[in-house]
């Protein structure tokens, strides 16, 4: 358990670990650079693809905050082929059916100091998923359980044995979701009701409709993470919709979060957050706490 009286931590609670993007020592010296504690690791998904140009990504913002518009991002963000791969601008990439855990947690071993890791599943796939989470989950830097309901295209209801065992352990579980039935969180925590629930990206792709859902839903957090997605004044309207209490930093590095020069950046949501929350328990809160707090570490 995080021990309060100790120095407050900065933690990116949602990073992929993609080394023919960003090089170990090039994280770890980003991390230095933008005083980051601790980095949440979990394995790539996906061959590395290109950033979208800032007026796409400003488009798919725009239709994806207005319900009404929204089915026209959603055409936007689900071409997927049957042999599961997905179009990301002309090309179309491989979505990894089972993402390796085994280098992320052999990181974790290697610089206890610096990353957590988190256990990545894919029900939809063969994993012998209750297998693949007794390998890691009583690892001391083990955050918790992390799915990807949207990618690799299955209901979130699928998750309730991984469920089950997270809240067994006291740990979260962190999922992005899809539309429609790619998105009913809520038949899980029907299903596991004291689950703690991390919605990644400030709850993709509902945004504004999903937090006024889960306002009645104590133990439903949302990550800020991901500048595809998330921005300054969605960071801004979901502190303000749900408290700081249930939000929590992160980059989806590495991707995302770049400057002008296509370097990533820990730094761009995490200066945002600063800059508009100088309370500082509040903003200790987000950048941190919360997260520590809530994967019991």
């Amino acid at each position: 358990m995080h021990d309060n009286n100790l120095k407050p931590q900065t933690v990116d609670c949602h990073f992929h670990y993609e080394p023919r993007m960003l090089s170990l020592s090039n994280v770890i010296q980003e991390m230095s650079q933008s005083q980051i504690d601790k980095v949440a690791l979990m394995p790539s998904m996906i061959d590395p693809f290109p950033e979208p140009p800032s007026i796409l990504i400003n488009i798919l913002q725009f239709l994806l905050k207005r319900k009404m518009l929204r089915p026209f991002a959603q055409h936007l963000c689900t071409n997927f082929s049957k042999k599961g791969r997905i179009q990301i601008l002309f090309n179309r990439y491989s979505i990894y059916q089972k993402p390796d855990n085994n280098q992320v947690f052999s990181l974790v071993d290697q610089y206890p100091d610096k990353f957590y890791g988190w256990i990545f599943i894919n029900p939809a796939s063969d994993q012998d998923v209750e297998s693949e989470i007794s390998k890691w989950i009583d690892h001391p830097n083990c955050v918790g359980i992390k799915a990807h309901p949207f990618w690799h295209r299955y209901e979130p209801v699928a998750l309730i044995l991984a469920a089950k065992i997270a809240y067994k352990k006291e740990k979260p579980m962190l999922i992005h979701c899809g539309f429609n039935a790619h998105g009913n969180f809520l038949s899980l925590i029907k299903e596991v009701p004291e689950l703690k629930l991390i919605l990644a990206h400030a709850a993709f792709p509902g945004y504004y409709d999903c937090w006024r859902v889960i306002q009645s839903y104590p133990n439903i957090f949302v990550d800020l993470s991901q500048t595809s997605y998330v921005n300054k004044q969605t960071i801004l309207d979901v502190v303000n919709t749900l408290g700081w209490q249930r939000c929590l930093f992160g980059t989806d590095g590495p991707y995302g979060s770049r400057d002008c020069n296509g370097t990533f950046r820990f730094d761009i949501i995490k200066s945002q957050i600063e800059l508009l929350f100088p309370d500082m328990d509040c903003r200790q809160g987000i950048l941190g706490k919360n997260f520590l707090n809530l994967a019991n570490i």
